[in-house]
């Protein structure tokens, strides 16, 4: 009978575990800039023709 091998499912898991951080992290910085973009908005071309 073949014998597991704990030490690679371990680092499987450990690395998937890795990846799945970085994704998260990746998800955050994205969602941070969009918010920073949808702040920092310029005057609408509508708003420029008023003050005209």
């Amino acid at each position: 009978m073949a014998k597991s091998n704990y030490q690679f499912k371990k680092r499987q898991k450990e690395m998937d575990k890795k990846k799945k951080k970085e994704e998260k992290r990746q998800r955050k910085l994205e969602n941070k800039a969009v918010e920073t973009d949808g702040t920092e908005k310029e005057p609408t071309p509508s708003t420029e023709d008023r003050q005209a």
